[in-house]
């Protein structure tokens, strides 16, 4: 019992650095989309592979992500800001982004990818395809 209890409290202290961990490397920091592009391991298709050009030649050509203090989350698109809450979920591998009212009736959830000091890429589902974010640090 004595060991059981030992363990889970590592357990979830292991999640909460890896959260934390997710959090200080996303916040404060300007992520530029410069490119998009379709998952690893997608089975080939056509018209996937279409909306993933035209996306990053298109909508997020000039597409910006910011993480701030009290989970503040400003997507810039167009020069277009739009503000809403993010939180962490799945040991840090998902956020999930909401209005600015932070209601989930309205959330996205967003796989990361990939998370380092330079680079942030991110599993985006579209509604039809699911595409990956690249972005790097600005």
């Amino acid at each position: 019992m004595k060991h059981t209890i030992v363990f889970s409290a590592a357990a979830i202290m292991l999640a909460a650095c890896n959260t934390g961990k997710t959090d200080a490397l996303l916040k404060h920091k300007k992520w530029k989309v410069y490119d998009v592009t379709v998952p690893a391991g997608t089975s080939y298709n056509h018209v996937q592979a279409t909306q993933a050009k035209d996306l990053k030649g298109g909508y997020y050509s000039d597409a910006y992500y910011q993480f701030l203090d009290n989970n503040l989350f400003i997507a810039t698109i167009a020069g277009v800001p739009d503000s809403g809450k993010y939180s962490l979920l799945s040991n840090g591998k998902i956020i999930s982004v909401t209005g600015a009212s932070g209601s989930r009736s309205s959330e996205h959830l967003v796989e990361v990818v990939k998370l380092n000091e330079n680079e942030f890429d991110m599993k985006v589902n579209t509604g039809e395809y699911y595409f990956v974010l690249r972005t790097r640090k600005q």
